[in-house]
């Protein structure tokens, strides 16, 4: 066998480890809600659903949170190795080295300009805002005790992006859509670090458990995802939905209660179901009530 063959095997383990890396089953969390603000637009545009623009959407979507999470992979290496939750990352195993993480996320940059470029002008030309605080977001831990907030101000940039996307302006209800997805996020994010507190304060990482404790992270989420629900009422109010989107809203809110049903203080046990099965759930629960109220007020297909 030549060295050449020999090398063949190795491209589809290497894209394969980059998928792991970049987790990108997670897309799930923030694109139900690009979308959302995307169709919304485009019903109030013309009332008909533009595929080829809601592919560009998607397209930018997924390249900018793989290049997040690329960037925050390769900047987090030597944290993730000192932590037995974290070490069995792909760049702390060795099974994706350093210069291919880089290469996988520079790929991914291009792709996000790229599919802005063809969006319109206004898209491309905020595109760099998008981007920098997904740069900012894994250094935040290393300077602040919120990097959770650094966070939703990143997820918040979803929404707001899908609408410009679209009508190419400016619009205040994906603002408030916006908002209310990076509060969500950040919110569970609070969850979800609850379980590195004892590592993060031996490493020296800074977060809301490992400073102020986990009973102060569980509450503060709760605080996140009451400011969270009600900010997706303002956005039905704003945007004039219907009965199938205060549907979902009574949905989310359930959601919400059985999350913080099954995580608390005092048991951490179910966190992963709630982070991965309930907020995902959450995402494309909303996203599929209002999808309906857009059909049922007249969106074309």
């Amino acid at each position: 066998m030549t060295s050449a063959s020999a090398a063949l095997p190795q491209q589809p383990g290497r894209t394969k480890a980059f998928l792991r890396l970049v987790m990108i089953e997670h897309s799930v969390f923030a694109l139900p809600f690009a979308y959302i603000a995307a169709l919304t637009a485009m019903y109030t545009w013309d009332e008909n659903i533009h595929w080829g623009r809601l592919l560009l959407v998607t397209v930018a979507m997924v390249g900018l949170r793989t290049f997040a999470m690329a960037v925050n992979r390769i900047i987090d290496r030597e944290i993730d190795a000192r932590n037995p939750r974290t070490a069995h990352r792909e760049l702390v195993t060795g099974a994706m080295s350093v210069k291919h993480a880089w290469t996988g996320a520079l790929i991914a940059l291009v792709v996000f300009l790229g599919a802005a470029a063809l969006l319109n002008p206004l898209c491309l030309a905020l595109a760099p805002v998008a981007v920098i605080p997904m740069v900012v977001y894994p250094y935040g831990k290393r300077f602040t005790n919120f990097p959770q907030a650094i966070l939703g101000l990143a997820q918040s940039m979803g929404p707001i992006g899908g609408w410009l996307a679209i009508s190419g302006e400016w619009s205040w209800e994906a603002v408030i859509l916006g908002l209310a997805v990076g509060i969500w996020i950040g919110g569970f994010d609070l969850i979800y670090a609850c379980q590195d507190v004892e590592t993060d304060r031996q490493v020296g990482v800074k977060s809301v458990p490992a400073r102020f404790g986990v009973p102060a992270a569980i509450w503060g989420a709760r605080a996140c995802h009451t400011v969270t629900t009600a900010l997706f009422a303002w956005y039905a109010v704003a945007t004039d939905a219907g009965t199938f989107f205060w549907l979902g809203l009574v949905i989310v809110a359930g959601a919400f209660l059985y999350e913080h049903t099954i995580v608390r203080p005092t048991d951490l046990s179910r966190l992963n179901r709630a982070f991965f099965s309930v907020n995902g759930f959450i995402g494309i629960a909303l996203f599929v009530c209002a999808l309906l109220d857009l059909l049922v007020r007249g969106l074309t297909v």
